[in-house]
């Protein structure tokens, strides 16, 4: 998928700020990550230098948390989910279980990086159960197959935008 055709998915302006700072943070400290590569190179053999083989392992980590954060930050957007008739990403949703009323949950339907900004627990709109109640509208009941392999039914009780 192109970050063209990518789900934008929505930040609060604090969530944003927040991504933005690690990644300008990174980015900034590439130069000392650099530094410490070319220092552990000079201590010899690099077969048998655990700190030179740790420095370019440690940058490796950070260049693919550079990439990432960029290509998530490039498809977001910052603000209040606009109002929907239908379970869209940043939705927080409450279920009830089968025919159960009384086994309800509510979570946020959203990245894993909105994760930090919440108490709610978050499950990602390409999980089993986000893929499965992506459009659905309160008092819909859909189905889906969890990762063990068994079919669970799920009614959507009510959702909202995120307020966090």
């Amino acid at each position: 998928m192109s970050s063209s055709e990518a789900p934008k998915t929505w930040l609060s302006q604090d969530a944003h700020d927040r991504l933005q700072s690690e990644l300008d943070e990174l980015i900034a400290a590439r130069p000392a990550v650099a530094a410490e590569i070319n220092a552990r190179r000079e201590e010899g053999d690099l077969r048998e230098n655990g700190g030179y083989h740790a420095a370019r392992e440690e940058q490796s980590r950070q260049e693919g948390r550079i990439l990432y954060l960029k290509e998530f930050l490039r498809n977001s957007e910052v603000g209040e989910v606009p109002t929907q008739d239908k379970v869209g990403p940043g939705s927080v949703v409450t279920i009830y279980f089968d025919d159960d009323q009384s086994d309800t949950e509510t979570f946020l339907l959203g990245s894993r990086e909105i994760s930090s900004t919440t108490d709610l627990t978050v499950y990602s709109p390409e999980s089993a159960l986000g893929t499965a109640i992506l459009g659905a509208a309160e008092g819909q009941t859909v189905t889906y197959t969890a990762p063990s392999g068994s079919d669970i039914k799920v009614t959507v009780v009510k959702f909202g935008p995120f307020e966090g």
